[in-house]
This record gives structure tokens, C-alpha cells and sequence, in this order.
């Protein structure tokens, strides 16, 4: 396109004659005034036949009517495709703003793709048949002793049968290779041996048939059993009732202590909690559980009393509190805790009998002065010209500007990408969250104790519904997620959400003099969003994808903290935030998996560091001196995969990248992208814990390169949680010395957050803050800066004489472009989640009492219920 000049005009109003203002005599009624009057009446009811057909009031009265089209009128260029048509008014946008074009994936069918109800209740119904001898239970009417499914999910191919099934769709074999034969993960609870256990197996191939096995699923794994003590939360009713058994002696003891009742009924005032690990090593089952105000935020509001409950085995009858402490007064059992109560030994805490106290500053309510102009909405973004990235909602693929990935979401950790793509060639084939962190400290039994590992929970078995205008833009579309719980099938149809967005800031710009220097590239950014919340934490988790091939990977955490009863053996451990609530000093830490594709699978580990260096100039006067002192650059390969276990250099002096040492760019470099930390790019500051003594050894390092294997798919299970001496995955073993020289790697890289309570987190901790992040760039991958291919670009040309404007290339794409958007829908808030019955009906047998136990587990128990 030519370059575009404007010129300023100025119009002179017209000056007319006056005329005399006096009085004359008063007309008498004629035909020409009667002539007016009609004339009057048609044009009433014209304007009124108009605003029956317009839009907006812009139709009717154009922006620049009375403002003109100036720089600050609001309205719309005259030289643009947004101007107002002949009539004056702006048209209504031919393309929808919530309606995305279909995407074309690479193949036509997505490999990673969880489960469909029906395969869920057909490999169901297998496993359940006789012939197979499970003896299996019903997972809603199951005790600890019984046998139970407690999961069913897709497993992902080995990456060779993916590759080869992918690549061959792109035009390299005459005929494209079948689809993969399809295996389930299912996970049973054999509550019901003699010797109770845990077992993963495969079943498959799918769909169910007469070739379909059922086989264990042992060589991902660092132990052969998965310790029955070590197994998921199923049977959520248990624990309530055996607290209703066992705190029943001293229920007048709490009530009175606390201004509180814990009697079973729905408005008791009291609830428990409970921290973790539950075990060492699988031998045992034991945990110490908390009590805490029963209203909302009740996790910022303990009452400082707490016991060490032994829930080993599978008979609850043989269940036990082995301790008790009220503000740190130690009793061996409930009758030594009476006994002080009764006798006077106890010294009590008066001050916490108030039942009239107000708790209600942990409600997220609108507190404190109004905002001058708050009571409007705020801007937002629009695509006038209609989404420009691509969705094909059934196989769960995205494309946009160059990028394309497939979708797919799991019970432990949720979303996940695979066949990540830029410009047609693969970029990483696995990028997804492997395990959450977050290890307390403390002067009390529960956040001294506490160490957790998110996965357990199921992170995407625990998403709901993305709030529409709040969790994601007003434009976002969304794309469902199906997983599998105790209670049945959960789907979620506003799991993930997607949208497009100006970043506010040019990707590149330049003023310059010199033809060709002076221009701004526009940087506009895709955003996929999941947001799971794990009982008093709420996890959002961003991918964002740049047009130069940037790819972003962010963590942003909100929500109630894990609070402790202030005073002042507390200092030092947290900051306190009201009365008697104070935040505890914590550490979160999440890690992922890039299996990078740079090029093709073999790839290196490149490390770049830079260092200060003295040098001497002979060249160089003497008035400074010959000797200068300045910093070098030193590359080197990492070819043992011992020594990738990483952190970041000092002052991030240096970096580390994923290179393909063998195919290079134009001007002899390894093609490569380079892993740079973003917010926050720490990593745990305990080592050693016995609660976190071999489970998150990936916690210890910013990130770490391995040789990919199929038996080492994550660097985490579920049952880590509470096997820190014996974990079933033990990241460590992954590094045994082998060479990682032109191989297939992957990187497993840490972000997360020293969380330093502060009184702005009551009471809620902000995402401001609380975000961390790392970034995936192109190093050496092009021969220049791509971005200078985008239209959405802009190139100035000073003018030939002073005070004219600048004359500019825009490629045809106008910034000035305008339409009448469609309206929005009103703000609704669906179902949170379906619950899928065991006769494939959606929420049918799923109560929302129900539905609230397994969203919130054992961190809000109520006694009875």
C-alpha cells in the first residue's frame, strides 16, 4: 500500500446578513401557514418512524453532529472504513464478536482428548462384570473397606505412535497412519483385600471389546503398591461421623470455650479442617485437624484448638484421637483434656466465648468509601472485525496468528497443550502443569506440620465454572472440561476460556529520520485461562502466545490464606491481620513440563552466562588507559543430565536454552528458544523436611532438563502427598548420569511466590502480587525479527515541509475501524457443575450438600455431616 497524507482543513462559518428584530403587526392564518403546520405534523411522524428503526442513538444523531470528526470529538475518520455512511450513521459489525471461526487442526483427531461419558460408563460397566473379579462398589454407597473405582481417565499415547500419527497427516506418507489404539487409566481402591492397596492400571484398547485388558500400570512408578494409608479422599461421610462419635464427651467443653456449637445440625457454628502430610512412608494415616469459625473465610478464622486424629486402615471403629492441644496446652486423650477443664487446671481463653462476636470482615462484600466515577463500568476490548483466532470445539484445537495446539484437561492438574505449533513447525509436543506446592511454618501443631501438594485434590477435577465479565473479558469464549470424581462424571462448560487482546504496548517501535526508521509494530497477545480452586485457594493459570513466537506461562493465586490464631509466640512466623487471625508465612511452588520440539526431537542443552573481564586495548590512548573492564559472554553444552538440575545465575547473569545443535539459521547459530524467568522465579526455601523430604524434589531447583522417557511422564502423582519418605514418583531418579546431548528433553521448570502475609491479604490475597511466571523465546529460531511480517503495523514519513503531517503506511489496516458491536448478554451464573450419574444422566444423584464435600474435602469438615 501507498503512504496516506492528510490535510487540515478549516471551514469558516458563514456569515449571513441581520435583520430587523422589530415587532410587526400579528399574521392572520393563511394558507401558507396552515401549509407549515402540515408540513410540521409529516415531519413528527417521519423522526418517529426513525427512531423506531434505529440501533443506537448514534444512528440518529452521528458523533460528529455536533463535535465534528476532529482528534478529540470521539468520532470516526472520514478516509477510514469506519465512517458513517451516507446517512450519517455507523453500521452494525458484519462479523460476530462471540462466534470464532473453525480451526483446521494438523490432524483430525486429537490424541490427547480426555474421555466421553459413554467410554466412562462402558469401561465402568466392564470392570464391573463378573468376569472380572473385582468385586467392586459403588463409589457413593462404598466404605474405606470396600473395593472402588476411584478414577477413569484418558492416557496419553507414547509420544512415537503420536508423532508418527501427526506427521503423517502432513502430506509425508501417501496415506495417513490410523489413529493410535486408545488406553484408559483406571485407579482402584482395594479397600476390600486382605491386604488393603491401591493399583493403576491400563485398560485397553478402546472402544471396549473382545481384545480389551486390563493390565497394572507399574513402570511409571518408584514403588510397586501404592500404600492403601496413602490413597484419595473417597468416603467423605467417614470422617464427619467419626468426629461426631469421638468429640461428643467434650461438645459442651467447646461450645462453652468457644461461644460456638458443633452438634451436627446445619447452622452449627464450629467446623474442622485438616492439614497434611497424612503419612511418612505409607504405614500409617494420621493427620492433625484444626477448628475454625463456621462462616464465610473460615480458614483465616482458627480458634487455636486442635487434635492428632490416627485414621490408619479401613475400620473406623479403630480410629482414634491420639492428641489434644488448646493454646498450647498438651492432653493425651479426652478424658486428661475433661480433667483440666473440670478441675480449673486449664487456663482458658475467655475472651473467645462471645457468640455475638462479628466475623463478617472474611466476607468478600463491598466495604469503605465510594470511588469517584466507580458506580460506571470500566473499558473494554472489542474485535470489531469478529475473533481473529480459530476454535474447533470438538477435537479442542486453537489456532491463532501463526499458533496451533490441542487441548486437553486431566483429573490431577487440568489444562494442558499438546502439538504446540508456530508457523507449521512444532515448537514443544507437552507443555502442562505436573504439581502445586505450598509448605507452612508455624507455632502450632497444624501450620508447623503442613505441607502440601495440590495434586492430590485433583486440580481439575476441582474447576468450575469461569465467572463470565470477571474471571475472563467480556469477549472470551469458552470451551468445556470433562473429569471424573467419587461422585460421578464432572462437567464444567465454561472450564477454560480464550480471548485475544491488545497488550497496550507496541512489540516494537522506532522514531527515527531516516526512511524506513520510524514505525510501531502493535502487540496483541492469545490468552488460554483455567482457574481451579483447591479449598481456600484459587489457582489461575494463563498461557499466553505472542506473534513473535513468545510463548508465556503465568500463575496467579488468590483466595483465603491458611491462617493461624495470632499471639504473640507467633511473631516471626506470619503477620497478623485482625484480632486473632494472623497469616502464615508459606511457600508456593508449581512446576510444569516443556517437552521441547526445536527442529525435531534431538535437541541440547545450551548454558550462557556473562562475566566481567579485564582486557587490554594497545589501540587505546593513554588518557584512559589501554586496560577496560567489560563482560563476556561464555556458551556451554550440559551433557550430563546430572548437572541439569538448575537454578538461575546470580544477578541472572546468564540463561539457559534448548537448541538443536544441528540445524541452524541462516547465520550459523542453533536454532534454539530460551527459558527466561518472568515474576517471581524462585524455588522452595526448606529443604530437608521430613514432610517434604523426597516427594517435590523438583521444588529445590528453578528447573531442570531430563532425558524424556514414557516411564517418566510427570514428576509427580497424586499420592505424593503423603509418601514424602517413599514417594511414588521420586523427581531425583530421573537423573542417573545419562547423556543429554542431541536428545529428546524435556525441561521442567518451577514458578511460584514467597507469600509474606501482609494485612492487604485480609481477605483475600491479590493476584497484583501473588503471580509468577517464566517465558519461552525464540533464540537464534528465525533469521530476523518475525513480527516485522504483521500487517497490524505502522511505518511514518516525515513531511517535506515543516509543519505538515506525517505521511504513513497502516498496510490497509485501519485502527480507526468501527462498527456497532453485538449487545452483550446480561450477566448469568449457571451451574457451577454437572454432576453425570452412574446411568450416564446429568445431575440426577449428586446433592449439592454432596457436591459442596467433594469440592471442599477434609478442609471444611462439619461434625455429623
Amino acid at each position: 500500500m501507498g503512504f496516506y497524507s492528510y490535510k487540515r482543513v478549516t471551514v469558516e462559518p458563514h456569515v449571513g446578513s441581520s435583520k430587523s428584530n422589530e415587532p410587526g403587526p400579528r399574521p392572520a392564518i393563511t394558507i401558507r401557514n396552515l401549509f407549515l403546520v402540515i408540513s410540521l405534523f409529516f415531519n413528527v411522524l417521519c423522526f418517529t418512524f426513525i427512531l423506531k428503526r434505529s440501533n443506537t442513538e448514534t444512528e440518529i444523531f452521528p458523533p460528529g453532529l455536533f463535535f465534528g470528526n476532529g482528534k478529540h470529538s470521539g468520532g470516526v475518520s472520514e478516509t477510514g472504513p469506519s465512517s458513517p455512511n451516507s446517512k450519517g450513521r455507523i453500521e452494525q459489525c458484519t462479523f460476530s464478536q462471540i462466534h470464532p471461526r473453525r480451526a483446521s487442526p494438523p490432524a483430525p483427531v486429537n490424541l490427547w482428548a480426555s474421555l466421553t461419558i459413554p467410554e466412562t460408563r462402558q469401561i465402568e460397566s466392564w470392570l464391573e462384570a463378573p468376569a472380572r473379579n473385582l468385586n467392586l462398589t459403588r463409589s457413593r454407597h462404598s466404605v474405606a473397606s470396600d473395593n472402588v473405582i476411584f478414577l477413569v481417565e484418558a492416557y496419553a499415547p507414547s509420544k512415537t505412535d503420536a508423532l508418527a500419527f501427526l506427521d503423517s497427516h502432513n502430506g509425508s506418507l501417501a496415506s495417513p497412519l490410523k489413529v493410535p489404539e486408545k488406553f484408559a487409566r483406571v485407579t482402584i481402591h482395594h479397600g476390600g483385600w486382605k491386604e488393603p492397596v491401591v493399583k493403576d492400571y491400563l485398560v485397553g484398547p478402546l472402544p471396549v471389546g473382545v481384545n480389551t485388558v486390563i493390565k497394572p500400570l507399574v513402570d511409571i512408578y518408584h514403588r510397586e503398591d501404592i500404600p492403601f494409608n496413602a490413597r484419595g479422599l473417597m468416603q467423605f461421610s467417614e470422617l464427619p461421623k467419626f468426629l461426631a462419635k469421638e468429640v461428643k464427651p467434650i461438645m459442651h467443653v467447646m461450645e462453652e470455650l468457644f461461644g460456638g456449637t458443633i452438634r451436627g445440625d446445619n447452622n452449627d457454628t464450629l467446623v474442622a479442617g485438616i492439614s497434611a502430610p497424612f503419612s511418612f512412608d505409607g504405614s500409617f494415616r494420621r493427620l492433625w485437624m484444626t477448628w475454625r469459625r463456621n462462616t464465610a473465610g473460615s480458614f483465616i478464622l482458627p480458634v487455636n484448638f486442635y487434635q492428632y486424629v490416627d485414621m490408619s486402615g479401613t475400620d473406623p471403629s479403630q480410629w482414634k484421637i491420639l492428641k489434644l492441644v488448646y493454646h498450647n496446652q498438651s492432653f493425651p486423650t479426652i478424658q486428661s483434656f475433661l480433667d483440666a477443664f473440670n478441675n480449673g487446671t486449664l487456663i482458658r481463653h475467655t475472651e473467645q466465648s462471645n457468640s455475638e462476636a462479628d466475623y463478617s470482615w472474611t466476607q468478600r462484600k463491598r466495604i469503605g468509601p465510594l470511588r469517584d466515577l466507580d458506580h460506571l463500568p470500566g473499558p473494554r476490548s472489542v474485535s470489531f472485525a469478529g475473533l481473529r483466532y480459530r476454535v474447533d470445539r470438538e477435537q479442542q484445537y486453537v489456532s491463532w496468528m501463526g499458533w496451533g495446539m490441542y487441548l486437553s484437561f486431566d483429573r490431577d492438574m487440568g489444562l494442558s497443550f499438546w502439538d504446540v505449533r508456530f508457523r507449521g513447525d512444532r515448537i514443544i509436543y507437552q507443555l502442562s502443569p505436573q504439581e502445586a506446592i505450598s509448605q507452612y511454618a508455624g507455632n502450632d501443631p497444624v501450620q508447623a506440620t503442613t505441607a502440601w501438594l495440590d495434586r492430590y485434590f485433583g486440580m481439575g477435577a476441582l474447576v468450575r465454572n469461569l465467572i463470565p465479565y470477571y474471571d475472563c473479558p467480556q469477549e472470551a469464549i469458552y470451551l468445556p472440561a470433562t473429569t471424573y470424581s467419587p461422585l460421578g462424571i464432572v462437567v464444567v462448560e465454561r472450564a477454560i476460556c480464550i480471548f485475544e487482546q491488545d497488550t497496550g504496548k507496541p512489540l516494537s517501535r522506532h522514531f527515527g529520520y531516516e526512511e524506513g526508521e520510524f514505525g510501531a509494530v502493535k502487540s496483541y497477545v492469545l490468552t488460554v485461562r483455567s482457574t481451579s480452586t483447591v479449598g481456600n485457594y484459587d489457582y489461575q493459570f494463563d498461557y499466553l502466545f505472542y506473534l513473535d513466537g513468545t510463548v508465556e506461562v503465568r500463575v496467579s493465586a488468590s483466595g483465603y490464606m491458611q491462617g493461624g490464631y495470632w499471639n504473640p509466640s507467633q511473631d516471626g512466623y506470619g503477620s497478623r491481620i485482625r484480632d486473632t487471625s494472623m497469616g502464615n508465612i508459606h511457600d508456593h511452588v508449581i512446576n510444569y513440563k516443556v517437552d521441547f520440539d526445536i527442529a525435531g526431537t534431538a535437541n541440547s542443552l545450551l548454558k550462557t552466562t556473562t562475566k566481567q573481564e579485564e582486557v587490554y586495548h594497545p589501540w587505546l590512548d593513554d588518557d584512559w588507559g589501554r586496560n577496560v573492564l567489560q563482560q563476556k559472554l561464555t556458551k556451554e553444552y550440559v551433557t550430563n543430565e546430572n548437572d541439569a538440575l538448575l537454578k538461575y545465575p546470580l544477578n541472572f547473569q546468564g540463561g539457559y536454552s534448548i537448541v538443536n545443535q544441528e540445524v541452524k539459521n541462516a547465520w550459523g547459530y542453533p536454532k534454539g528458544y530460551s527459558i527466561h524467568p518472568g515474576y517471581s522465579p524462585i524455588h522452595n526455601t526448606v529443604v530437608g523436611s521430613k514432610r517434604l523430604l523426597e516427594n517435590a524434589n523438583w521444588a529445590r531447583y528453578n528447573l531442570a532438563v531430563s532425558l524424556r522417557k514414557e516411564s517418566e511422564p510427570s514428576s509427580s502423582s497424586m499420592w505424593n502427598l503423603h509418601l514424602p519418605g517413599a514417594p511414588m514418583v521420586n523427581f531425583h531418579r530421573f537423573f542417573n548420569g545419562e547423556n543429554i546431548t542431541q536428545q529428546d528433553l524435556v525441561a521442567w521448570i518451577n514458578v511460584g511466590m514467597h507469600h509474606l502475609p501482609q494485612a492487604e491479604d485480609s481477605p483475600n490475597t491479590k493476584t497484583t502480587i501473588a503471580t509468577s511466571s517464566f517465558v519461552l523465546t525464540p533464540l537464534n529460531y528465525f533469521d530476523y525479527d518475525i513480527s516485522m511480517e504483521l500487517r497490524n503495523a505502522i511505518l511514518l514519513r516525515e513531511p517535506g515541509r515543516s509543519g505538515q503531517p506525517f505521511s504513513f503506511d497502516d498496510n490497509g489496516v485501519k485502527q480507526d475501524y468501527a462498527c456497532v458491536p453485538e449487545p452483550l448478554s446480561p450477566f448469568a451464573y449457571e451451574k457451577s457443575a454437572q454432576w453425570v450419574d452412574h446411568l450416564g444422566g446429568l445431575g440426577g444423584s449428586v446433592s449439592p450438600d454432596d457436591a459442596r464435600r467433594a469440592s471442599e474435602m477434609y478442609l471444611r469438615v462439619k461434625v455429623g455431616v
